[in-house]
């Protein structure tokens, strides 16, 4: 099979977006990811894949796929497909994508949007629980908030952390976000902020949750041959995998186990002949402390009960072991939904192309994308390599 490269990368800004509807999104992202790889024409797409959480649900929209391909003006005769799997839909949509690249697609268009902000909370709420179990735990009204809030109530317990253990993971992705312009929050905090922030579900507070809001982003894939006519780094995708877990909480072995997460990371690094350690760059599910902390303890960058202690020394900071969020992740740049695993890998690949600003990481060659679905009941992770 065909080794399969980012060939160009875009995105909206991510925010509210009163004014404008996904069509309009879907298009400005499109539009800049083409012109960032002058030399693919639109008539080359042989496939689009969407990734979207909340299509049905919140704009009423089934057959995305077909939708937003007329939208963009492609050919009528590819094939076109919206993929759901929750927070990991976008990632998943890469996923597909890869698989139709090694299988003989030229050229495949990679979509993630989701726009929320036209929505009453409820709306959104009762949309995001659909990520749950939807007998055992969303009809009884337990939100993916609340069911943080508890892993990091069991893992306080388990290990003798307080919450503000948890501060450097919000306060890292705020100083990185701050030089992100596509950001939703482009400001600091501090230790002392945080300790004074108002309770969302407790132990977690209003900075350490992540904010949903609109945004796009596209990926161009191709095969090795047109990647050889890219002018530019080459970055190859050199692993992929998709694992899943039960959705319902109760019925895994340990909720502090992210077993989807770790499964998918090892799969992915086995299929690019890699290790834990040789990922320079990381890009994680993160829209709370604790999010991040069993990712990273999953896929075993640490030892269970140690990640928030690494991170007040500094390891997840781009400077660190481990950097994460270093375009502000889900807690600064913002939670974009389904779309957010598309603004992972673009991220990536500007780290890999040494275009990330001040919060470059230094010669990283090496990244890993990883989105959840739900509370890790899907995960799906991307390793991209840069080659030239």
């Amino acid at each position: 099979m065909t080794n399969v490269y980012i060939a160009g990368i875009g995105a909206t800004a991510v925010g509210e977006h009163y004014r404008r509807g996904l069509a309009d999104l879907v298009s400005e992202a499109a539009r800049a990811a083409l012109a960032s790889a002058p030399e693919i024409a639109p008539h080359q797409i042989g496939a689009l894949y969407v990734g979207s959480a909340f299509s049905e649900e919140l704009y009423g929209q089934s057959q995305a796929g077909a939708y937003l391909a007329s939208i963009l003006g492609l050919s009528p005769s590819i094939p076109a497909y919206r993929v759901e799997a929750a927070g990991a839909s976008g990632a998943l949509a890469l996923y597909q994508a890869v698989q139709a690249v090694q299988n003989g697609v030229a050229v495949a268009l990679v979509i993630g949007v989701d726009k929320v902000t036209d929505h009453l909370e409820d709306e959104i709420e009762a949309a995001q629980a659909m990520a749950a179990d939807s007998t055992e735990e969303a009809l009884h009204g337990v939100t993916l908030t609340a069911q943080w809030a508890m892993l990091m109530r069991r893992y306080m317990h388990e290990y003798g952390y307080t919450a503000d253990a948890f501060a450097p993971f919000p306060i890292n992705a705020h100083a990185n976000g701050v030089h992100n312009p596509l950001a939703l929050y482009r400001f600091a905090i501090d230790a002392n902020k945080y300790r004074k922030a108002a309770q969302i579900a407790s132990p977690l507070n209003m900075l350490d949750c992540s904010t949903l809001a609109d945004g796009a982003a596209a990926l161009i894939v191709v095969g090795e041959q047109i990647a050889r006519e890219l002018d530019r780094p080459r970055i190859r995708i050199a692993g992929s995998a998709v694992a899943t877990d039960h959705p319902a909480l109760h019925r895994r072995r340990n909720p502090l186990d992210l077993s989807a997460a770790r499964a998918s990371a090892h799969i992915a690094l086995g299929r690019a002949h890699l290790g834990v350690g040789d990922v320079q760059v990381w890009e994680l599910t993160d829209p709370h402390g604790i999010a991040a902390t069993l990712a990273l303890e999953a896929i075993g960058c640490y030892e269970p009960g140690t990640a928030p202690r690494y991170a007040a020394e500094g390891a997840i900071t781009p400077t660190g072991k481990t950097p994460i969020a270093t375009f502000g992740g889900y807690k600064a740049r913002g939670d974009v939904g389904g779309a957010s695993g598309v603004y992972q890998v673009i991220e990536l690949t500007r780290q890999l192309s040494g275009q990330a600003g001040p919060t470059q990481v230094s010669n990283a060659r090496i990244g890993l994308s990883q989105s959840l679905g739900g509370i890790g009941a899907t995960a799906v992770s991307h390793v991209l390599i840069r080659e030239s």
